[in-house]
């Protein structure tokens, strides 16, 4: 057995000691910490792991996690590895369908419910489930209904030691693990069409982690993590494997609106998360900037040129940074780059991996100005996550890094990005022919992102070949480009692009309400209530200059003509967005298509 993830608590307790803690458990910024030593992991995995094996689990059996994420996620997961099993994660926020599709396609006969809403969707959809056997109520404050006789209490699992025969049983399963082994089915979230369950051998996250190691060899046992995306989510998922596996110390964060504050809890030196997070974080900034008194913002100015200078042209090129030119970044770095980081809760960054989605470059530039390490990525969930990222050094605002080791990428017919290598996934659960369609005839996997290769190694992506469409006139359009350009801008929330086989290109555009009002009030504009405010002449104005200036450089074809304000955002359980934060266009398109259609009269 030489599985990462089957021996990750024997070999941390072997490495680190029973006594190290291995991960903490923040539910709210103002809770207790629930920490968790790798010693009490491994009694808990095999009060688990015996728990799973009287309710029937045999390897190679699927255990669903319908979650948010919590400390005990990784330990049902962790215990699901010892015996061969295979955790289903389900995102939080997924639907009843969702929920039952997924329960029902991976044939799970155990699921975990992590709060009160996910047991209340389970067991609404439970009926149609009928190969569980047990429900695993993951929180004290879960109410389980009188009639339900199949629901355990997490706790009480805990609370009850595994026997001999169980113990005997996981260590014949863990000493018989294979890399072959299936590790976790993971479901896309169905923007076209029902979810897929990516297929991950262990052995893709064997690669995927030997690969991070020889790569981000910055990280040590003295970095922190701050669990914060989705464990559902391959980014996070893989990532919080790396670290635990490394020794970097993680704190699993639930509540997912209060970033922020957890931020300034935890204070990591690393986080994985997506785009949106460091808009809003730009925003941030630019707002607090924007109120300052001008001796302090022309200091900021200054201050920004200093920090591009040295991070930008020096050391990201591996250039010696000149003496004055280093003397006025330590001296900028007291005065306003520290402050700045510390207001955030970054005080001393390490390593800040971003993917998902396009991140506007000068966001990037601006907080690799500050210290900021921002590392651009990019990867699927059928790639094990990571399948290029910055370099340390050398490497190119505007790409997605270079290529990992171990992974092989080129461009194939129409500009599509293919990749090869022991990342790549088995197939799709269930589903041959869409397995099929989502290889090339020689084994390389499709990945429906289109892009370019620069001499360098690079790799710039283009757009969703999918998301892809053309006017009436012929000309192609790329949406995300557009919508990335606008949503760095503090007065937009979300933004989605329309325009296939139509004369021109319009959007849908949700402001960011609170800079709006705030607006509104300095302008001393009247409103009633948020559909007043949007329809008001002078808020119209204001965002039609600002779309129009943040499309300079555009061709005339790709500009936006039009635009529509709504009132309320696009949500997930509205459909209008998935479960990781894409937009679900056909759903946009059917939603809101009275107000498409006026945008072409």
């Amino acid at each position: 057995m030489n599985n990462i993830l089957t021996s990750l608590v024997s070999s941390s307790i072997a490495r680190f000691g029973a006594d190290r803690e291995a991960f903490a458990y923040l539910e709210s910024p103002d809770s207790e910490l629930v920490r968790y030593t790798w010693g009490e992991i491994s009694e808990s995995v095999k009060s688990i792991a015996g728990a799973l094996l009287r309710a029937g689990i045999s390897e190679g059996d699927a255990v669903s996690v319908f979650a948010p994420n919590m400390g005990d996620t990784l330990l049902v997961e962790l215990a699901c590895y010892s015996l061969r099993a295979v955790p289903v994660s389900i995102y939080p926020t997924s639907s009843h369908s969702q929920v039952e599709y997924i329960v029902k396609d991976s044939k799970s006969t155990v699921i975990c419910v992590g709060a009160q809403r996910q047991y209340d969707v389970f067991r609404e959809v439970q009926s149609e489930c009928g190969d569980v056997r047990l429900i695993l109520a993951m929180s004290e404050k879960i109410e389980i209904e009188p009639t339900d006789n199949i629901s355990v209490r997490l706790s009480a699992i805990l609370s009850t030691e595994a026997s001999d025969s169980e113990i005997e049983e996981m260590n014949r399963r863990t000493a018989v693990a294979a890399e072959d082994d299936v590790a976790t089915l993971l479901y896309t979230s169905g923007t076209t069409g029902e979810p897929k369950g990516t297929i991950l051998p262990h052995s893709c996250f064997n690669a995927q982690l030997e690969f991070h190691k020889s790569r981000l060899v910055s990280l040590s046992e003295s970095d922190t993590s701050l669990c914060f995306l989705p464990l559902s989510h391959i980014f996070e998922k893989a990532w919080t494997y790396f670290c635990l596996w490394r020794g970097v110390h993680v704190t699993v964060n639930s509540d997912t609106k209060a970033i922020s504050a957890a931020l300034l809890r935890v204070r990591p030196t690393c986080m994985c998360a997506v785009p949106r997070f460091w808009e809003k974080a730009y925003m941030a900034v630019q707002e607090k900037f924007a109120s300052m008194p001008a001796m302090r913002r022309r200091i900021f100015k200054a201050a920004l040129q200093v920090g591009f200078r040295r991070n930008l042209e020096y050391v990201r090129l591996n250039r010696k940074v000149p003496f004055y030119l280093a003397l006025k970044y330590k001296l900028y770095d007291k005065l306003v780059y520290s402050k700045i980081r510390r207001a955030i809760g970054f005080d001393n960054p390490n390593i800040l991996p971003t993917a998902g989605a396009p991140l506007g470059d000068s966001i990037v530039e601006f907080f690799r100005a500050l210290g900021i390490p921002i590392v651009i990525g990019y990867g699927l969930s059928e790639t094990t996550a990571t399948v290029t990222c910055y370099p340390y050094e050398d490497y190119k605002i505007g790409t997605v890094g270079t290529v990992i080791d171990g992974v092989s990428v080129k461009i194939g017919e129409g500009g599509e990005v293919l990749v090869k290598g022991p990342t790549v996934m088995r197939g799709y659960y269930n589903k041959e022919k869409q397995t099929e369609e989502a290889f090339t005839e020689d084994g390389w996997f499709k990945t429906g992102d289109a892009g370019c290769l620069q001499p360098d190694g690079s790799l710039v992506l283009t757009e969703r070949i999918k998301d892809l469409f053309k006017t009436s006139n012929g000309k192609y359009i790329a949406p995300q480009a557009i919508e990335s350009r606008l949503g760095g801008d503090p007065y937009i929330e979300q933004v989605a692009v329309i325009g296939d086989r139509r004369k021109y290109v319009t959007a849908i555009v949700i402001p960011a309400f609170e800079a709006l009002k705030r607006y509104a009030r300095k302008h001393r504009i009247k409103y009633r209530n948020l559909d007043d405010l949007i329809c008001n002449s002078d808020i119209r104005d204001m965002m039609e200059r600002r779309i129009e200036r943040l499309q300079s450089g555009l061709a005339a074809f790709e500009k936006i003509k039009k635009f529509t304000l709504l009132p309320k955002e696009f949500t997930i359980e509205s459909g209008e967005i998935t479960n990781t934060l894409k937009l679900c266009r056909p759903v946009i398109a059917n939603h809101y298509s009275k107000e498409i259609e006026a945008m072409y009269r």
